[in-house]
């Protein structure tokens, strides 16, 4: 239950609710915790929510959304499950369907001032038709108009939509006004004629094209005609023209991110090449368990035919063992081939595990739960089979039967130090914190050696708001592990949380060098983004930030945590193109639809941007009043 992503410090997140958990939520990558920075410069990135919840090295959940100021508020914010699936689902109901509804029609400036103004009786009405019409005054149009657009107000109010929409037509021949134009869409979009709807509203927008009414109103009729990319850029500039103080029309904007996105998603996923994530995931994933020694007949030293299933699997644990991106597909290929090859005797349940391990880094998740449910059938000792099969079912969202493989390695055996440690992940993803330390304190109790809980232990402590406590967790965690990495990153992190930025930037350098000297040819590169972070937020130093990012993506290029980091820097810029390109290849770097989902809202927010600055001009130009377009505020 792990994955290689890191906390961006100064987040406020939302309470990660089961029903909404991504497919993987326990390897949920760095678009969580960038979504934070999106949602305070919306102007940029359009109201993006992600759920802070992150996963970081070896499996340690990292979830430091303005952790100091949110322990108090945790419970009061907690609502139960049922209730926060409940309100969502009305919500989305009421949003896509609010604008169906007769909509109120608007007066014109001329008749504001005329509250009391009563449509004339129908037989009394101006006789105007396009023959006719050029043979009035200016003065004239103008009282016709007014009449005809107070009598179709009242044939609106009645709900006689045909008859409204000629008498709107016939004040339209007098005088082309937006609000007209607007009136008449209305009416069609109470009956549900969205392609009449888009056409009146758009003559609305070309009179005043910063309608925001006329706008909106084409942006519904666009969705219902499922024109999901058009609709974005009308709640777009809808947004971004009332200044992001419209929350329905924010909604919007998110809503039609998530569906655009989504399209695209669902079309890379069937067209996309199975293959293992980056090397820091994959040696991530691996160290989220305490390592073992190969069973009993696999060492290194076994003299095992490499022709035989047996000396597949050998081979494919040396391999695994480089932690090398070359390394873990060729461990992944012997695994395959040691399962090809049979007569595994006593390791076959072993070798499914491994296999469906590899499987599930690859994304092939049915075929890894099939894998890994042979391999408790066939091994019920092997404990780690049933942890690795819960965190698959917590991604899917069943979190009973999560629990349940969680109860089954317990009832394996119970002093296995690692079903806490994984459980306490499940507690912490749901908001538990109080059980999620407890098992992280038992999994320390059964093995002191194994820093992962020590530094999980921490955060929780963190994010409880004990800050006294967390702090004296991860300074007693690097004394008794001086020599490891790691610590020194995620203790780095909580002190960029503090904006104690000297202090952090000192861990992350000192967890770069220990990398480099233990890890040479599969350095961990989370302490440089770390640092890259630190850099940008304390002295505003792109370049340095990118830099470092670029360094990172030098040594693992695949690393979609330095490919997010690097867009979402270009994007503060200003360098909106070059943004998008990153955007899009963090997209073809997730490993999961929720990851490329995830990924593409970001990408699709600012393509939307783009459009925006060529269609609307002078809203780009406001965007950069706002304070939040292009060289707007500093990425927190």
């Amino acid at each position: 239950m792990s994955a290689q992503s890191v906390p961006i410090p100064q987040t406020r997140g939302t309470t990660l609710d089961i029903s909404s958990l991504p497919s993987d939520a326990s390897s949920s990558s760095l678009w969580d915790r960038l979504s934070t920075w999106a949602s305070e410069n919306k102007a940029v990135v359009y109201s993006i929510a992600g759920v802070a919840v992150v996963i970081t090295g070896a499996g340690v959940v990292y979830y430091l959304n303005n952790s100091r100021g949110e322990a108090q508020a945790e419970e009061k914010r907690r609502a139960s499950k049922k209730e926060r699936r409940k309100a969502k689902k009305e919500k989305e109901k009421e949003e896509v369907v609010k604008d169906a509804a007769p909509t109120k029609v608007e007066e014109s400036d001329s008749v504001k001032k005329q509250p009391t103004v009563e449509a004339e009786p129908t037989e009394e009405l101006p006789k105007v038709d396009e023959s006719t019409v050029d043979l009035l005054s200016d003065q004239e149009r103008k009282e016709f108009a007014t009449k005809l657009k107070i009598a179709g107000n009242k044939a609106y109010g009645d709900k006689s939509y045909n008859e409204a929409i000629e008498l709107y037509g016939k004040a339209i021949l007098c005088k082309p006004d937006p609000i007209f134009y607007s009136n008449r869409a209305a009416c069609y979009n109470a009956l549900g004629e969205w392609d009449r709807v888009v056409d009146d509203t758009t003559a609305a927008i070309a009179l005043d094209s910063e309608y925001v009414k006329a706008l909106n109103r084409r942006a519904n009729a666009y969705e219902h005609l499922e024109k999901y990319s058009e609709a974005l850029l009308d709640y777009t500039a809808s947004c971004i023209i009332d200044s992001f103080r419209n929350d329905q029309s924010a909604q919007s904007v998110e809503r039609l991110l998530k569906k655009v996105a989504e399209a695209r998603a669902k079309a890379i996923l069937e067209g996309k090449e199975k293959k293992l994530p980056s090397p820091t995931f994959v040696t991530n994933y691996l160290q989220s368990f305490r390592p073992r020694p190969p069973p009993a007949g696999l060492e290194e030293t076994a003299e095992l035919d490499e022709g035989t299933g047996k000396g597949q699997l050998k081979v494919g644990l040396i391999a695994m063992s480089t932690r090398t991106g070359e390394g873990f597909e060729s461990a992944s290929a012997s695994f395959d081939k040691a399962l090809e090859l049979g007569d595994l005797g006593e390791y076959e349940g072993f070798a499914y595990n491994m296999r469906g391990t590899f499987r599930y880094l690859r994304g092939e998740n049915a075929d890894a739960l099939e894998d890994l449910s042979t391999s408790v059938k066939l091994q019920p000792s092997l404990t780690q089979s049933f942890i690795k099969r819960a965190s698959m079912h917590l991604e899917l969202g069943n979190r009973e039967a999560a629990a349940n493989d969680f109860e089954q390695a317990m009832e394996q055996n119970r002093e296995d130090p690692d079903i806490y440690y994984h459980r306490a992940q499940l507690h912490f993803i749901l908001g538990e914190f109080a059980e999620a330390a407890k098992d992280y304190q038992k999994s320390i109790d059964l093995d002191r050696d194994f820093i992962f809980s020590h530094i999980q232990l921490g955060v929780t402590q963190y994010k409880m708001g004990s800050i006294a406590s967390s702090m004296a967790t991860f300074r007693r965690t690097i004394k008794n592990f001086d020599k490891v990495p790691d610590v020194y990153n995620y203790y780095g992190e909580l002190l960029l949380d503090q904006q104690k930025y000297q202090e952090a930037i000192e861990k992350f350098d000192t967890a770069v060098e220990m990398e480099k000297q233990t890890k040479p040819l599969g350095m961990n590169v989370l302490p440089l983004i770390n640092k890259a972070l630190a850099l940008f937020q304390w002295k505003q130093d792109f370049q340095e930030a990118e830099k470092l990012c670029q360094k990172a993506l030098i040594i693992d290029p695949e690393c979609d945590i330095a490919v997010a980091t690097m867009a979402q820097l270009l994007l503060q810029q200003g360098k909106v193109t070059e943004a998008l390109k990153y955007f899009e290849r963090a997209a073809e770097l997730s490993r999961t639809e929720a990851e490329i989902v995830n990924a593409l809202s970001y990408a699709e927010a600012t393509r939307t941007q783009l459009e925006v600055q060529e269609k609307y001009p002078q809203l780009a130009s406001r965007l950069q009043g706002m304070g939040g377009g292009i060289g707007g505020p500093a990425m927190r």
